[in-house]
């Protein structure tokens, strides 16, 4: 039971105040980050062998991200070392509520320049599960690699995990950014997305459009008011549960390990449990929110364990 990631891998470095600009801000918190790598890292914590595939610059913050995952016990046999760009880095101010907004240095990154050559088949080939965002399709050359990553993962029969990762600044445009964010659902079986990106990309609340031919599962993710899930029998929401927020970085991909992790866990069979799956992917999102950064506050399945006891 196995989960490999797919995309961007780099540092968020988070306001040490609430309320205010990234200009503002008197310091910084250096957290690694990047939404797949918090996938994996995030998977790992909670008991199951995972992975990271992609690019980071050959410089001091690359290696330090390698270093961080290789310690966090995630496979990265897939990620190059890009001697021609840096390290992609991420500037982070929060609200009063937790929530945040970004400023990307990445002109290009590491990241935006990974191939198809840079994919390694034989890593991906080892796992169960394959999961990528929406910034990878992006730049051109990540897009292709993307694209075969997921095209490889088809060939060996994985399931295939998506989370249209809406970053409106990165696109060149609204416009290109829905177009860019669309692609990704024709080859998803599972797909978590949030209720603001369902707004963007259809323009209402219905999720009908979302569906493709190998769709299974649709989780539409509400922040603190929990989520919904939708098969092609039926749906149901699952409230969320009430902590007090520091940061919400990572905690969507705190939700998404949880959800691919569970799924793994009850087999084929996975969609009659959805119940239980969904709320402890609520769990584990919520306890993401209780620290700075996304990978520094993601809970061990001890944690999350206990949180459920004390939260009947």
């Amino acid at each position: 039971m196995s989960v490999i990631t797919f995309g961007e891998l780099l540092i968020d470095f988070v306001s040490l105040e609430t309320g205010v600009t990234v200009g503002e801000a008197s310091g910084f918190v250096k957290a690694p980050g990047g939404a797949p790598a918090n996938v994996a890292v995030a998977a790992a914590r909670l008991g199951h062998r995972a992975a990271f595939m992609g690019q980071v610059g050959d410089d001091p913050f690359g290696h330090y991200l390698a270093g961080v995952l290789r310690a966090e016990g995630v496979d990265v046999d897939g990620l190059t070392f890009s001697p021609w760009a840096r390290t992609a880095l991420a500037f982070v101010s929060l609200r009063a509520d937790g929530d945040r907004s970004f400023m990307f240095y990445r002109h290009p990154s590491a990241d935006m320049l990974m191939t198809p050559e840079d994919v390694r088949v034989d890593v991906l080939s080892r796992y169960s599960i394959l999961h990528f965002g929406s910034i990878s399709l992006i730049a051109r050359d990540s897009h292709h690699a993307t694209l075969k990553a997921v095209r490889t993962a088809q060939h060996h029969g994985m399931r295939i995990s998506y989370d249209p990762n809406l970053r409106l600044a990165l696109w060149p445009s609204a416009d290109a950014a829905r177009e860019g964010l669309w692609a990704g659902f024709d080859h998803a079986h599972i797909v978590k997305i949030s209720e603001e990106e369902v707004e963007f990309l259809t323009g209402s609340s219905d999720i009908s459009r979302l569906w493709r031919p190998q769709t299974e599962l649709i989780v539409v993710t509400h922040g603190p008011g929990g989520a919904t899930w939708h098969t092609r029998q039926g749906q149901a929401h699952v409230p969320g549960f009430a902590v007090s927020a520091v940061d919400t970085t990572g905690a969507g991909d705190a939700f998404v390990a949880a959800l691919l992790t569970q799924t793994l866990e009850r087999g084929q069979a996975y969609l009659a449990h959805l119940p239980g799956i969904v709320r402890y992917a609520c769990a584990v999102g919520a306890m993401t929110t209780l620290k700075k950064g996304a990978i520094p506050a993601l809970p061990t399945r001890q944690q999350v364990d206990d949180f459920l006891a004390n939260n009947p």
